[in-house]
């Protein structure tokens, strides 16, 4: 884990401060429980209200005790570095469910609603489609550029269906060909990627121009084609066909340069927000 990347993030409990860590690896925050149970619970001595509830927790048969992660977080009153119990952001949810504080309950209540659309999305899947056209909608984006990202996620199951049918099966394995793909055209695995544009848990495709987005289909594209083609099985001879599809879309890439006299890679995003590493916040444009 890189424990030097230490972000402060406020306005996440009505403007009070959450102290965090963000894992560059698995891509996942890590925030501070007792500043969750502080704001929560307004207890004086939150570390004792944590203990506590550890133990009655682990009483009950609860696993939560078994997700947290001693982390060296700052502390707001010398400045110094101390171990502090974190979690990731499925525990703190957990954590915030075990809490009785009326503070918990509207975080209560829209866990509660999303596990209903999850629901009626079990007899109704398009409910599912509409609540993702509108987040984008919402979220400043075209109807033609939703189509087109519809479009491509479509083209992205027909590719990792055909490398389910060539042997590939486990999810880290199509991450595996993936960055072996964005390598090929773009010079970065996907991670690299989101790092040069800005980005930690947001989505790279969502973030991308529309060449960028073009070359990312090119590459996909041409690899599912190859692989349908010739039938390569298992993540060695996968492999070899995924970095051949990146070359196509490099190809393309090379093209549109030379023409555009231009990189095709962008370091622009879509956030409204961006992450300041030295001021450990996070700032709106």
């Amino acid at each position: 884990m890189n424990k030097d990347k230490i972000e402060t993030i406020s306005n996440l409990f009505e403007g009070n401060e959450i102290r965090s860590i963000w894992d560059k690896q698995k891509e996942e925050y890590y925030f501070s429980v007792v500043d969750v149970i502080k704001v929560l619970t307004h207890s004086n001595i939150p570390r004792n209200y944590w203990s506590d509830l550890k133990r009655r927790l682990k009483q009950e048969g609860s696993k939560l005790h078994d997700n947290i992660v001693q982390l060296k977080l700052k502390s707001s009153k010398d400045g110094k570095k101390y171990l502090t119990d974190t979690l990731d952001t499925e525990g703190i949810f957990r954590l915030i469910e075990s809490i009785p504080s009326p503070k918990a309950e509207p975080f209560k209540m829209w866990l509660a609603s999303l596990g209903r659309q999850k629901v009626d999305e079990v007899f109704d899947p398009s409910k599912g489609i509409d609540e993702m056209i509108d987040f984008y909608l919402r979220k400043g984006y075209t109807l033609e550029w939703i189509e087109a990202r519809i479009k491509a996620i479509i083209d992205r199951k027909k590719l990792t269906k055909v490398w389910y049918d060539n042997g590939v099966k486990d999810v880290k394995e199509y991450a595996i060909l993936t960055n072996e793909i964005y390598k090929g055209w773009s010079g970065m695995k996907a991670s690299e990627y989101k790092a040069y544009k800005g980005l930690r848990k947001e989505s790279l495709r969502d973030n991308m121009t529309d060449i960028e987005i073009a070359l990312t289909n090119i590459g996909e594209i041409a690899t599912r084609d190859i692989t349908n083609l010739e039938h390569p099985q298992g993540l060695k001879e996968n492999l070899k066909v995924a970095s051949r599809g990146g070359k196509v879309a490099k190809s393309a890439r090379n093209a549109y340069e030379e023409e555009m006299q231009t990189s095709a890679v962008s370091n622009k995003n879509t956030l409204n927000y961006q992450y300041i590493e030295d001021n450990k916040r996070i700032e709106n444009n």
